[in-house]
């Protein structure tokens, strides 16, 4: 339990002072509008399917992912992929050319572009050779304009996920706001972290459709924070920033989660098989890393070599050596059974 946070402290003044855009459909909320003309927003009225402009609170996704998550509406922000959450919570709480943020290498480089973008400087300091975070350097690292942590449990690209006393820690003791990216949670045994958000008051949850729920391609990501944090970003975010089309189609996934947790099911009984037929039966792979995602962090005799022969044979995967104690490693994705039994061929017949 995180005591005496004072949310108002963190924030930019020009934030503080900000009046928020009001849309048409934000002014006109009334549930009865079959009957209503809609004359307020300059669209165009011929009936199309999205000629209006969509719900700017996507109330339908924000009561299905309630309901899924046991987690109040007040306490859900949805952003056109994670992406710009993030963004959203940089320019929210963090000055240009004035304060700072925390990463923990290697991770996801959104967090380190996003600092650049916004003049933040961005203090890394690397996990240990266990890829678990260096508790008291991150709380000695951290000074009076260190506004932001961000924690990747299951990480990317290493696949492990932080133990829960490392997390708690520094939830209790880091002063500033601890960013959990649990895009990968859906894949792991252990608890997400929301059913504690009540207990941290500096905590946001980044989750996102893209992974177990496979809808990449129409980019929308998860906020879970207090409610004066999801206000907060509510007045900055765009008004429309999730169009009609994505909202439907979110819609419809989230209203399948049965086919949802048999796809979850396979992909992890498959990661399972994958690293250990990589561990027995490849010998230049030097070490499988546990994981916690849906992918898998090899470690190989030559990242490059491997990787570019892996092309040749027609299977693409993701050469991690430039990352942080990541040498010569590689990352996989699992896929289906079909294509992981070509991935595994092609890794035995390598010369």
């Amino acid at each position: 339990m995180k005591t005496n946070f004072n949310l108002q402290s963190l924030l930019r003044e020009n934030i503080k002072s900000l009046k928020p855009y009001s849309s048409a459909r934000d002014e006109y909320k009334d549930v009865n509008t079959a009957e209503m003309i809609f004359l307020d927003a300059n669209e165009n009225p011929f009936e199309n399917g999205v000629n209006r402009y969509p719900d700017p609170q996507q109330n339908n996704v924000k009561d299905l992912l309630s309901t899924i998550k046991n987690i109040d509406k007040k306490n859900i922000l949805l952003g056109n992929g994670s992406d710009e959450i993030l963004d959203l919570i940089y320019r929210a709480f963090c000055e240009p050319n004035k304060d700072n943020v925390i990463t923990l290498p290697p991770t996801y480089g959104m967090y380190a572009v996003l600092a650049n973008l916004n003049a933040i400087e961005n203090r890394k300091i690397l996990l240990n050779d266990d890829f678990q975070p260096k508790v008291n350097q991150i709380l000695e690292t951290a000074d009076a304009q260190t506004k932001i942590l961000f924690l990747c449990s299951p990480n990317n690209p290493t696949g492990n996920s932080f133990t829960t006393d490392a997390i708690e820690e520094l939830l209790t003791k880091f002063n500033g706001l601890v960013v959990l990216d649990e895009a990968y949670i859906d894949f792991s045994d252990k608890e997400s972290w929301l059913q504690r958000i009540a207990e941290f008051p500096n905590l946001i949850i980044t989750q996102t459709l893209s992974k177990a729920y496979g809808l990449a391609g129409i980019r929308l990501g998860i906020c879970y924070a207090s409610a004066e944090i999801i206000q907060v970003l509510n007045n900055i975010k765009p008004p429309y920033n999730i169009n009609e089309l994505t909202q439907q189609r979110a819609i419809m996934r989230l209203q399948k989660m049965d086919e949802i947790q048999n796809e979850v099911a396979q992909l992890v009984s498959e990661r399972k098989r994958l690293k250990k037929e990589l561990e027995c039966c490849v010998s230049y792979i030097e070490k499988v890393y546990p994981s916690d995602g849906n992918f898998l962090l090899i470690k190989v005799d030559d990242a490059a070599k491997r990787y570019n022969q892996l092309i040749e044979y027609g299977v693409v995967i993701r050469n991690r050596t430039n990352e942080p104690l990541c040498t010569n490693c590689l990352r996989i994705s699992v896929g289906i059974c079909e294509e992981n039994q070509k991935l595994l061929r092609a890794l035995k017949s390598l010369a």
